[in-house]
């Protein structure tokens, strides 16, 4: 991310929820490094600067659409002057409540690193984590889309309200869960919300997209599985979130395993802490850790041959592979993952692509890692993707330093149209290409207008705004 010295200042306040529109709660400022002690921790290089720590609060729908309260971390770098991206980082499977983002825990560090590249970023602890109220819906992709978009608009308004700057692209990813969390968002940024909150690139990490599909069979097979606590951490979302799964745990689970897992739906125990308590018994029993020998024989028999069973429902109406991204997207994988299987992120390639995706690409990053060890080159790739389109632009103001507030233009990347919102008299716009070379002229009134720019090629484009008090310049895409 190459720091481009044009003068901007570009905030982009259709401040939209899905909830209602002022859901900022609190913010608390906890903590921050210096750049210094950044590179000393991670030992990568090209990070550019510190960053300042944020918890804050607001309000989100549950998985009854009842408004709660939600929590999350917003790591802001600490540069003066400069207009940020927005990117939004989706965590992986979380131990408990308390292992989360906006107490710094719960995978932080990927939100820190991303931050330290320069970006604002939104990191959800998501329902029914941190603040939030309930058993945490996993891999439900309606909430954890939601709770993100809902995120994005409290973290504006915070930064509007602290001299906090950012332009208009907003980036998001995520690893593991967070992989699954990052498609769902993606997915409902572009169905729902294109033109308040028009998303730059995506890229999800090692997700598991094909929940029915290729997750299914992982759980069903008959091999060892590392993380078994997986399978009850879906069902009892499900549940959560659908109700009509099971009306007792012992509907789908042995009675000893099912004594096993009660405990953890009811919030008393941690999920390694069953995993590693069904992993014990699991060989135990039968000299090896497979999922599979956990469930009743008669519910494997009617969820195997039944589709209309309701949690085979409930898993397809969370997969993540039959859509069409719109925005540039990497699903980024590890051929040996233990944990999601590779096939996640190529079946989802696969049907995007014949869904007629505009840019997907499916890319194994280190076929050798397992999970764990495919963070760091899914991390890297995910940095390098994002390179390519990311800016991070000089704010610039002769009087108001609110001057954003008044001037809005959108979208970026545009194609055939841009639109523009003014709240200021008498202002001109000047459009030039990227050699300085100034291609038209006009004045815009107060309200909303279309400037048409398909005359335009493919390529990078300056729009001065300026009038008797203020002026500013923003960089376009043209594609």
């Amino acid at each position: 991310m190459r720091d481009k010295l044009f003068t901007l200042l570009a905030i982009f306040l259709f401040s939209i929820t899905t909830t209602q529109a002022q859901n900022l709660i609190s913010a608390e400022n906890i903590g921050g490094r210096t750049i210094t002690e950044l590179v000393g921790e991670y030992g990568l290089p090209f990070l550019r600067n510190g960053v300042d720590y944020y918890k804050i609060t607001y309000t989100t729908p549950d998985v009854q659409g009842v408004l709660d309260t939600a929590s999350g971390l917003v790591v802001v770098p600490v540069t003066l002057n400069k207009a940020f991206p927005i990117l939004v980082y989706q965590h992986g499977t979380l131990d408990s409540p308390i292992d989360v983002p906006s107490l710094l825990a719960g995978g932080y560090q990927l939100a820190e690193i991303w931050s330290a590249m320069g970006y604002m970023v939104a990191a959800p602890d998501l329902l029914g984590m941190g603040e939030a109220r309930g058993f945490h819906p996993f891999v439900h992709a309606a909430t954890e889309a939601s709770a993100a978009i809902d995120m994005i608009t409290a973290m504006k308004q915070f930064a509007d309200e602290n001299d906090k700057y950012y332009n208009d692209q907003l980036f998001v990813t995520g690893y593991s869960q967070g992989g699954h969390s990052a498609a769902a968002l993606h997915q409902v940024l572009e169905a729902d919300f294109s033109t308040e909150l028009p998303l730059t690139a995506s890229a999800p990490m090692s997700g598991p997209y094909s929940i029915s599909g290729v997750m299914k069979d992982v759980m069903l097979s008959t091999d060892a599985f590392g993380f078994v606590g997986y399978l009850p951490n879906t069902v009892i979302s499900m549940q959560t979130a659908y109700g009509n799964i099971y009306d007792d745990l012992e509907d789908i689970f042995k009675p000893e395993y099912a004594a096993l897992i009660e405990p953890y739906a009811n919030g008393e125990k941690t999920l390694f802490e069953l995993n590693i308590e069904l992993i014990d018994k699991l060989i135990v029993d039968f000299g090896s850790s497979v999922p599979r020998f956990t469930m009743q024989e008669d519910f494997i028999n009617e969820f195997q041959s039944d589709p209309m069973h309701p949690l085979n429902i409930a898993l397809r109406d969370n997969d993540l592979v039959d859509w069409t991204p719109q925005a540039p997207t990497r699903l980024l994988y590890c051929t040996a993952d233990d944990q999601v299987s590779y096939l996640n992120s190529v079946v989802a390639d696969s049907v995007m692509n014949a869904n007629g995706a505009v840019d997907v690409q499916a890319i194994d990053v280190n076929s050798a890692a397992d999970h764990g060890g495919c963070v760091t080159p899914a991390m890297l790739n995910a940095i390098s993707f994002f390179d390519i389109y990311s800016t991070i632009d000089d704010v610039v103001s002769t009087k108001d330093p609110q001057i954003a507030k008044d001037v809005l233009i959108y979208p970026n990347p545009a194609s055939d149209v841009i639109q523009i919102e003014n709240n200021l008299n008498d202002v001109e716009i000047t459009v030039s290409n990227i050699n300085g070379q100034e291609i038209f002229f006009t004045k815009i009134p107060r309200g909303k207008q279309s400037v048409d720019i398909s005359a335009l090629k493919s390529g990078i484009y300056f729009v001065k705004i300026m009038n008797e008090d203020h002026f500013y310049t923003k960089k376009i895409t043209v594609k």
